[in-house]
């Protein structure tokens, strides 16, 4: 569907620079653009690269510059207003409600008439599906479980016994919500597993990425903050707590019992020892290593962690070494001759 260049300014709260009656027919990359599409400046950096492009017009930031013979759609967001212009030009696929025939609801589970179930799912004795909820091909539920309305749960995703999703809520293919937290108690230098009893609870509007592992309490719960985005291959170990509107980028690592405050972010491969605590909107850099809390707002990197700041100093000096070591050992020569001299 094709829509007018001013019609999509009123969508995303944004401005047209140049012709508002421009047709729009399709989003593309600036690489594969063309006269009838839009294409997305997101950082100032890639100016040159749309201004190059073939894209009839540009979403952009305020005060970029408009290039000669292209349509500027100006907002203060640019990836926001992209991101809501992707959901217009490609809808997601509806899903009928319904359960396929092929699927396995065991006796005492609910799944509301507005829910839907597909080809070979299972959910498991007096678990509950939500109205608007879509538990799709081969994904598994377990007993005594919720999955809130609107929630999705992507082929082969697996949600242990107790496991509970708010509403809104997505889990991604291979994802593995409620295992065994990794627990044992060596005795005579035997490892005998401790039972895991608890449960993982995910709040409204949480996404959890592919092959991600989020362990079930070995009491109480694992919690997952509402608006809390988690990205694939992660590993949130047993009795863990995260905040709300929390990034973990992809292979983040955290240990058992950490806990994360609000608004955290941390990147690749980023992992914490257990029993610590990570203040509110602390941003940690890929492959920190967290060994003890850390208070809020803080910028870290490192192993271990330190203050952003000093890090990067580390780092410059570090460079350095190697002309240090010269240095030094010139200067060594040239004492040590001046001594023999004196002597």
């Amino acid at each position: 569907m094709a829509y007018r260049l001013a019609e999509l300014a009123e969508l995303v709260g944004g401005r047209v620079e140049g012709d508002p009656e421009r047709t729009v027919e399709a989003l593309r990359s600036l690489e594969t653009a063309g006269p009838r599409d839009l294409s997305f400046v997101s950082q100032p950096r890639l100016r040159a690269r749309g201004e190059a492009s073939g894209a009839g017009a540009l979403l952009v930031g305020g005060g970029a510059r408009r290039p000669a013979g292209r349509d500027l759609l100006v907002v203060d967001d640019p990836a926001y207003a992209w991101a809501r212009l992707l959901a217009l030009f490609h809808p997601a696929e509806p899903r009928l409600p319904g359960v396929h025939p092929t699927a396995v609801v065991e006796p005492g589970a609910a799944v509301d008439a507005a829910a839907h179930v597909g080809p070979y799912a299972v959910i498991g004795a007096r678990s509950r599906v939500e109205a608007g909820a879509a538990v799709l091909a081969l994904a598994v539920v377990g007993c005594d479980c919720v999955i809130g309305e609107g929630s999705v749960l992507h082929p082969h995703a697996v949600l242990y016994d107790r496991t509970v999703l708010g509403r809104g809520c997505e889990v991604h293919s291979g994802a593995v919500l409620g295992g065994d937290g990794f627990g044992y108690a060596t005795h005579d230098g035997m490892h005998q597993k401790i039972p895991q009893v608890g449960r993982v609870l995910l709040e409204d509007e949480v996404e959890i990425g592919v092959n991600t592992a989020i362990d079930r309490a070995s009491l109480d719960e694992t919690r997952i903050g509402a608006g809390t985005k988690i990205d694939n291959l992660v590993q949130v170990g047993h009795n863990t707590t995260i905040g709300r509107h929390c990034i973990l980028c992809g292979q983040v690592g955290l240990a058992g019992s950490t806990r994360l405050g609000d608004g955290v972010v941390l990147g690749g491969q980023a992992a914490t020892l257990g029993h610590l605590e990570v203040g509110d909107g602390v941003q940690g850099a890929a492959r920190v290593a967290i060994m003890e809390s850390i208070p809020a707002r803080a910028r870290i990197a490192g192993h271990p962690a330190i203050e952003l700041p000093r890090y990067l100093r580390q780092t410059v000096l570090i460079s350095r070494l190697e002309e240090m070591s010269r240095r030094i050992k010139e200067l060594e020569k040239r004492l040590g001759g001046r001594g023999g001299e004196e002597g």
